[in-house]
């Protein structure tokens, strides 16, 4: 399982939403790409950026501060807020992002996601979750499908990976959702990176203890999305890492 430090990106700046909300906003910095760098210095191998006014908006606000990240550091990073258009995909790799993420327009122009798959473009789909209810628009609509039978039609399409967000532990430090992540490892291949809630060394535990039987083997979540308990010191990377390398199965 991967860490994935992130930088979430509004008017430049690192800052961290409470659920989603842009009312609650906390701001940990004001040059990303410093706050890039000592990811990597302390051991990240990737790194998940989000331009929350894109996402917002649908106007690349952040675009060249994500350039200068990329050009900054030699790991693969990965990209979500606003890509609603194969030109807004390619915009961002062509600053050097290695994946994109796919929130509300994957869900309602699947068509997208399987044109860039097609072009053999890596894009990731963001299913936000309210239980097992996927939400759209910021968390505000309903999309009337359950994250597992978003999963389902995204298997057969070539996404890279799902990124499940459970919106009411986004931001809360109160633990992910892993009996809902377990659930839906069982029920798809795609890999499953989570996000949303983890907020001690335990959390990551457990997420990096998740497997379902394949076949002969076990499999495990790909990644965990971590923002605020690393801006706010309840662990560090190294701390990180190490607890996830002890704790997968068969290590």
């Amino acid at each position: 399982m991967k860490l994935f430090p992130a930088i979430d990106l509004r008017n430049g700046h690192c800052v961290r939403l409470y659920q989603g909300d842009y009312d609650r906003q906390t701001t940990y910095g004001d040059d990303p790409v410093a706050q890039a760098e000592a990811f990597i210095d302390a051991g990240a191998e990737v790194l998940h950026l989000v331009d929350l006014d894109a996402a917002r908006t649908g106007e690349p606000t952040n675009r060249s501060v994500i350039g200068s990240v990329c050009r900054a550091v030699d790991v693969p990073i990965q990209v979500g807020g606003g890509v609603r258009s194969v030109e807004a995909a390619e915009a961002l790799f062509s600053l050097g992002v290695d994946r994109v993420v796919i929130g509300t327009a994957a869900i309602e122009h699947p068509d997208l996601v399987a044109e860039l798959a097609e072009r053999g473009r890596p894009v990731v789909v963001g299913l936000d979750a309210r239980g097992d209810r996927v939400a759209t628009h910021g968390w505000t609509t309903d999309s009337g499908h359950t994250v597992a039978e978003l999963a389902d039609r995204f298997a057969s399409v070539g996404v890279a990976a799902l990124v499940v967000t459970e919106i009411s532990r986004d931001g809360t430090l109160d633990g992910p959702d892993v009996a809902g992540l377990t659930d839906l490892l069982a029920t798809t291949e795609l890999p499953i990176v989570a996000s949303g809630g983890v907020g001690t060394i335990d959390h990551l535990r457990a997420l990096a203890g998740v497997t379902v039987p394949d076949g002969d083997r076990r499999r495990a979540l790909a990644g965990v999305i971590v923002g605020r308990a690393l801006y706010e010191g309840r662990f560090s990377v190294p701390e990180a890492l190490r607890a996830i390398a002890t704790s997968e199965v068969g290590s």
